[in-house]
Formats: structure tokens, C-alpha cells, sequence
């Protein structure tokens, strides 16, 4: 494998932004939240390795599906220090979410055929509601929609029970 120049091996803020398609802010963002890591040079200048790129765009896919920073932080944080990430390593990550992408599909879907008439019972006991909520005790369990499931709360699916309690 042929290998870099040192020049190409690592790269000045502004070219990893233009590549990877992010403000230069996210990547100080990103690196104070310890997701990248860059060094300095001898004038106190930010550099990244190359391969910072693909950090990025793993970054930035994750949060496409709705995988919150902190989850991504996890999976990065098992990369080995200072190495470059091997097609094991993430395969390793995809296998490790591949059942909560799997759940976030069916939740999407369901979401999807449903949101015409629901989306997520905030709506006030609607005479439409499919699942109806009866003198809004969902409204009970807190603000906002809480029929589909907020990531960082217990899962709630679209069933209640006889008392009114999402189950």
C-alpha cells in the first residue's frame, strides 16, 4: 500500500470542514466533546489527520438516525488511541447497533403510517385518536407527545391499559 506524504497525512481545519461538509465550529464542537482529536503545530495551529474524515461522517450519519452524541462518543471511545479505525472496529460498532437502528426503523414506520391521524398522543384526547386517551391521562405522564418513545425515557408503546396507563 503505497503510503502518504507527511503533507497529506494531515490536514488544517478549514480543508476537513470543505471535505467532510461541516462548519469549521463543528469541529471544535465535535473535538470539545472529545469525539475528534487534533494536534498543534509549532504556530499553535489546529491540525487533523486524514482520517479524521471518516470520524466525521460517521458523526454525522449517526445523527442523521437520531443516535445522540453521547452514544457516539461510546463507540468511538473504543477505537484503540491514536489508531486508525480498522473495517473491524466498525463493523464491531454496526453489530452493536444494529438492534436499536432495527427498533428505530419499526418506530419510524409505525410513526410514518400513522401520522396523519397520531402523532404520538399529544393530541388532547382528539375524537379521531386512534388509541385515544381518555381525560388525557397521558397528559399526566408530562408534556409533549408520549406515544412514541423519547430515546433517554422508558419506552411507551401505543397500548393502554384499562386505568389509562401506557403499557
Amino acid at each position: 500500500m503505497p503510503q502518504l506524504d507527511a503533507t497529506m497525512i494531515w490536514l488544517r481545519p478549514g480543508q476537513v470542514a470543505e471535505r467532510a461538509g461541516v462548519a469549521v465550529s463543528a469541529l471544535h464542537y465535535y473535538e470539545r466533546l472529545g469525539l475528534i482529536r487534533s494536534r498543534r503545530t509549532s504556530a499553535n495551529r489546529r491540525e487533523y489527520r486524514r482520517d479524521t474524515l471518516r470520524v466525521i461522517a460517521f458523526i454525522r450519519t449517526a445523527q442523521r438516525l437520531g443516535v445522540p452524541l453521547r452514544r457516539v462518543k461510546e463507540a468511538l471511545d473504543q477505537f484503540p488511541e491514536g489508531q486508525v479505525a480498522t473495517a473491524r472496529d466498525w463493523a464491531r460498532i454496526s453489530r452493536q447497533w444494529r438492534d436499536e437502528l432495527t427498533g428505530r426503523i419499526e418506530e419510524l414506520t409505525a410513526l410514518r403510517d400513522r401520522f396523519a391521524d397520531c402523532i404520538g398522543c399529544g393530541c388532547l384526547s382528539l375524537t379521531s385518536c386512534p388509541y385515544s386517551n381518555p381525560d388525557d391521562v397521558l397528559g399526566l405522564q408530562g408534556a409533549g407527545a408520549r406515544r412514541f418513545p423519547d430515546h433517554g425515557r422508558t419506552d411507551c408503546r401505543p397500548t393502554l391499559d384499562v386505568a389509562g396507563t401506557c403499557r
